[in-house]
């Protein structure tokens, strides 16, 4: 079958994808954005067919969905292929693809962006801000747009013409899976590199005055050098799994109020 998708129709839906969370709300998720960013791939397969096809084409792509919006591309990719490749009395199975492919991708998408390149370029860029170089914010931007763009952009035109494949194939799912598990190792090492250097807490307290006075963060550091910044990490990913990612505010306030007080008391320095 000869596409009828050309290069610009797909870029127009990659641009459109861009917004894909402006209309997000709680009742279809994503509907609206999807809907958007395939419309013109929409007027130019259903040019030259009856309005009420038109009509069916535009209120099957506003039934749920919900996403990563950074892996949506690639989902649209897919759809936009089945809406060319499937007649009027397949397009069921454009919808069922379509949705059966949003939560996986969503949890690739958490795994391997939300937990891994957000927080590595984040922490960088807090390394940067700490030491008060003005550099560290718009480094995190770039280095997350880096990598957001070209998945997007990609992801449009892979999914378009080798999406299909690559989920179906025994060989792209081992693919999905080998990055996955990469991704997840090397957000782990590079978190824990940065809890050293980034998670400072020195304690004050001594026993002893003078040159025989006995330091007690010393005596930690001899044991296990940064033990501390390690345990106030330990702590916070505690709470935050206990409450499921809520009160992060309050527990950012309760920390500076505590520091604020051992420090007052000399217990932290």
């Amino acid at each position: 079958m000869e596409s009828t998708i050309t290069k610009k129709d797909l870029n127009k839906v990659f641009w459109r994808s861009q917004l894909i969370q402006f209309p997000h709300n709680y009742e279809r998720m994503q509907s609206l954005g999807t809907l958007y960013s395939i419309t013109p791939v929409l007027k130019r397969l259903y040019k030259d067919r009856p309005v009420e096809e038109k009509i069916e084409a535009q209120q099957r792509h506003l039934e749920f969905f919900n996403s990563h919006p950074v892996l949506v591309p690639f989902i649209l990719g897919i759809t936009i292929a089945l809406e060319e490749s499937t007649d009027e009395d397949e397009k069921e199975s454009v919808i069922a693809v379509k949705t059966s492919l949003m939560g996986p991708l969503a949890g690739l998408g958490d795994s391997l962006l939300n937990f891994t390149w957000f927080p590595i370029a984040g922490s960088i860029g807090a390394s940067f801000a700490v030491d008060g170089n003005f550099i560290g914010p718009i480094l995190m931007f770039v280095m997350i747009n880096a990598l957001y763009f070209p998945l997007k952009y990609y992801g449009v035109h892979m999914g378009y013409t080798k999406g299909r494949e690559l989920l179906t194939s025994e060989n792209g799912k081992k693919l999905l899976d080998r990055i996955s598990t990469s991704a997840n190792v090397l957000g782990v090492m590079v978190t824990g590199a940065l809890i050293a250097s980034t998670v400072n807490i020195t304690l004050g307290l001594q026993y002893g005055k003078g040159d025989t006075a006995i330091k007690v963060q010393e005596m930690l550091d001899k044991v296990m050098p940064n033990m501390l910044p390690m345990l106030m990490t330990i702590l916070c990913l505690y709470l935050l799994k206990k409450w499921n990612g809520k009160h992060v505010v309050a527990m950012i306030f309760v920390i500076i109020f505590i520091a604020i007080a051992l420090s007052a008391f000399g217990i932290l320095v």
